[in-house]
């Protein structure tokens, strides 16, 4: 997964992911597409919110359940939502398909930060060209 310098992320498998079957059973079937294997579902969402949390799954479902119906109805509505640190969602287009509404959005995201400044590096001056090796 590469992030583009849009802030879009690219989830194209690479040729290491492909090789790595480390992770992978023997005993399961490969999925038909790539999509089956980057799909969060609910239940994977709950599960992974009440491990980070530490909160009861009888607590947290109903509220992820809430935060999930008021996201879709601000989609449906076409509003634009800004929640950081999914980052800045906007629809871009809708129509009406035979299944249902379809809704194009754009999610713009921060780039992430792997640490925190220290002071030193906040205040010290940048530098003018780089050194050559």
């Amino acid at each position: 997964m590469t992030q583009h310098p849009t802030g879009a992320l690219d989830v194209t498998p690479t040729p290491e992911d492909a090789a790595d079957t480390s992770s992978t059973p023997s005993s399961q079937a490969e999925p038909s597409t790539t999509s089956e294997v980057l799909d969060l579902r609910k239940k994977e969402l709950i599960d992974q919110v009440v491990e980070r949390t530490g909160v009861k799954k009888r607590d947290a479902k109903p509220v992820i359940e809430a935060m999930l119906a008021v996201l879709g109805e601000a989609i449906s509505a076409e509003r634009s939502a800004n929640l950081e640190p999914l980052g800045k969602l906007r629809v871009t287009r809708s129509k009406d398909t035979p299944n249902g509404r379809l809704h194009v959005c754009r999610l713009r995201r921060k780039k992430a930060v792997s640490e925190k400044p220290t002071e030193q590096t906040k205040t010290a001056p940048a530098p003018l060209a780089e050194r050559d090796s």
